[in-house]
């Protein structure tokens, strides 16, 4: 599974990273979490706002940063 948060490298994207690094260990996914401040991925998928959560490819959050306990419950529903 490829996950990757893509911002713009502000604060909010960064805080967005750490809490999807700790969400994917306590859900037990092993996989590595990406970072990527390649804004033209954003707008390859069409998208305005940042950042972007993706789960292979797929774009699953966009412009938030929920709490650990409302992402954990993202991720999952997206697996």
């Amino acid at each position: 599974m490829k996950i990757e948060v893509i911002g713009s490298g502000c604060a909010k994207c960064k805080k967005l990273f750490e809490l999807t690094e700790i969400a994917a260990k306590e859900l037990g996914i092993s996989d590595i979490v990406l970072y990527s401040n390649d804004i033209n991925k954003i707008v390859a998928m069409g998208l305005m706002s940042s950042p972007v959560l993706t789960l292979n490819d797929k774009p699953i959050l966009v412009g938030m940063l929920p709490d650990k306990e409302r992402l954990k419950e993202i991720i999952s529903k997206n697996i």
